[in-house]
């Protein structure tokens, strides 16, 4: 399990909680295991992505460059947490069809509540017309239709939702199981054992 790599990719609105929750996951899957790498959307643009706009076509270009770091670094073992928004959602097919392990996650959030939380000013800098292309404004944000696990940030808790994501991992044989989880069955399977010899 610990040499085979996967990527966990969130998408959502600016401001919809996909970085937050996305630490808690990077987080709990490297207590697992020790191979993980969050690529953090706005990390990316400085990094791999500079001299990108926010066209559609310089969105999709950007999301295609994550996509194949992802798909790298999956091909060689690691677990991958991605938090690009990523808003075209035929692109997000893309990614999905070349990482082949590949998890979607959907931080689904009201825009007035990704508003309410903008902390950089983007939201309020669209609604003046001043930035172009911006998810949820100026630009279209294409939902997924069948995504692995739909996290409802603005009802559910960063804590509530990152467990819901370790729980598909653990359900897909991704990851083990949390180390007390594995304790507490050992413990049941002699204490079975122990009765079996009363």
């Amino acid at each position: 399990m610990e040499d085979q790599g996967f990527t966990v990719w969130f998408t959502g609105l600016s401001g919809s909680g996909k970085s937050t929750i996305a630490r808690r996951v990077a987080d709990e899957i490297r207590r697992r295991r020790s191979r993980v790498e969050l690529l953090s959307g706005s990390e990316f643009r400085r990094n791999l992505s500079q001299g990108l706009g926010f066209s559609p076509e310089d969105r999709m270009a950007n999301v295609r460059r994550i996509g194949y770091v992802a798909r790298l670094l999956t091909r060689n073992g690691v677990a991958v947490v991605t938090t690009a928004i990523s808003p075209d959602r035929a692109v997000r097919e893309e990614c999905r069809e070349a990482i082949g392990r590949f998890m979607e996650v959907f931080v689904d959030c009201p825009p007035e509540v990704c508003e309410q939380r903008d902390t950089k000013g983007l939201w309020a800098l669209a609604r003046r017309g001043e930035l172009a292309h911006f998810a949820g404004i100026t630009g279209e944000y294409e939902p997924p239709r069948n995504a692995d696990v739909v996290c409802r940030s603005a009802t559910e808790t960063p804590e509530h939702c990152a467990d819901r994501v370790i729980a598909w991992l653990e359900r897909a044989g991704w990851i083990p199981p949390a180390a007390s989880a594995i304790g507490d069955e050992e413990m049941v399977r002699e204490r079975l054992r122990d009765l079996g010899h009363a």
